[in-house]
């Protein structure tokens, strides 16, 4: 929708006194904080120069990814600045929301939290990062964010109208508000509607083919695979609204991406350290470990892996198949013909999750990608087909 047209909207179910004094006094209402999340989820103007928002990398277009090509073949993202590169690739923002926030949980592992390192504890946290990073939007402060705020022909009118006309007394108040409201937006079922085939299957909606019916059998099972121990949160029977991730931290052996790190002035020497960079987290053992993504939309969140070192979502299944098959064609990475590489950090590779599956097929390969096809929500299956 066009911003103007939803500040239309948003501006007339307003009262006309009182506004500042209302807002204090009363519940903030939810479908117009979410509204007021949308347009900021959408604004460029909040960059440092007006060229990138948080729709730039998280395009509902296409499952909330950054589809920018950006030299490194979609693998990062670029900063406003059309130059800066990151070192990581853009998480999908599809069912971020359900998330749960950083914690450690009753069996001593991290759980949880925004990013790859889960260093934003939350998603207010997560909304608020980009505008910060340097290689991002690139703004220098808060305090620079809010004076963009306010020099919007409509938001400081919102904001009062919603949070009071002092919101803008304190920049970490005001900040914080814009952060609430984007996490708002990210909240609702524009991001997670949860009406793929698999969805549907479930509801008694949609017959699987035989592909699909194997791919099922195949990723639930705890004979053939080990996918569920990682991608999956809920029983079967009860697998209604799965985001198929654990949200726990792994270090896989995913080998570094030596173009990228070529490309964005780290050195091909870097290394990333995954949780252990998280500031909340010292511990020694939980270096090379990076959070499980969600499934859902993954036949449309390629590249892969934290950096993108994959583009195809079989090579994907195929580099987990490598810990339970032997021989040159396991060692073999199809898509460079290469071998795979070595992982960035050798220590702490979960091996016995990596290695408890049995050796896969080309046709029960297929079925399971086949499988994770089926997790598309319905407006972007025709991206699929």
């Amino acid at each position: 929708m066009n911003p103007g047209i939803l500040f239309s909207l948003f501006l007339a179910g307003l009262p006309l006194v009182s506004i500042g004094q209302e807002a204090r006094g009363a519940e903030i209402d939810q479908t117009r904080l979410e509204d007021l999340g949308r347009a900021l989820f959408f604004d460029v103007s909040l960059s440092r120069d007006k060229t990138q928002g948080c729709a730039t990398c998280h395009d509902p277009a296409q499952a909330f990814i950054d589809w920018r090509d950006n030299g490194v073949r979609k693998a990062v993202s670029m900063g406003g600045d059309f130059s800066s590169l990151g070192d990581r690739n853009a998480p999908s923002a599809s069912y971020a929301a359900l998330t749960p926030e950083f914690h450690i949980n009753d069996e001593g592992d991290y759980v949880g939290g925004m990013f790859w390192d889960g260093r934003e504890s939350d998603l207010k946290g997560q909304a608020g990062g980009p505008f910060l990073n340097p290689l991002e939007m690139q703004m220098p402060d808060k305090a620079s964010v809010v004076d963009r705020l306010q020099e919007h022909t409509l938001f400081p009118y919102a904001f009062k109208s919603l949070f009071g006309e002092d919101v803008f007394d304190k920049v970490d108040i005001a900040f914080r508000r814009m952060t609430e409201a984007i996490a708002a937006f990210e909240r609702t079922e524009f991001f997670s509607p949860f009406d793929s085939k698999y969805d549907r299957y479930l509801q008694g909606e949609y017959e699987p083919t035989d592909e699909e019916e194997l791919g099922i059998t195949l990723f639930f099972s705890e004979q053939f695979t080990n996918c569920n121990q990682c991608h999956q949160i809920k029983t079967f029977a009860e697998s209604e609204g799965e985001t198929f991730s654990s949200y726990k931290y792994f270090n896989i052996g995913t080998p570094v991406n030596t173009e990228v790190r070529r490309l964005n002035g780290l050195g091909v020497d870097h290394i990333d350290y995954g949780l252990l960079e998280n500031p909340l987290v010292d511990d020694p053992a939980q270096a090379g470990k990076f959070k499980t993504s969600t499934l859902r939309n993954v036949a449309l969140t390629a590249p892969y892996m934290h950096n993108g070192v994959f583009h195809d979502l079989k090579t994907v299944v195929q580099f987990y198949n490598k810990y339970n098959v032997r021989g040159p064609v396991a060692d073999t990475n199809p898509e460079t013909g290469e071998p795979w590489g070595e992982p960035e950090v050798a220590e702490n590779l979960a091996l016995e999750e990596l290695e408890s599956g049995d050796a896969l097929d080309e046709r029960r390969i297929n079925a399971l990608v086949t499988f994770m096809h089926m997790l598309t929500d319905r407006r972007y299956e025709h991206l699929v087909e």
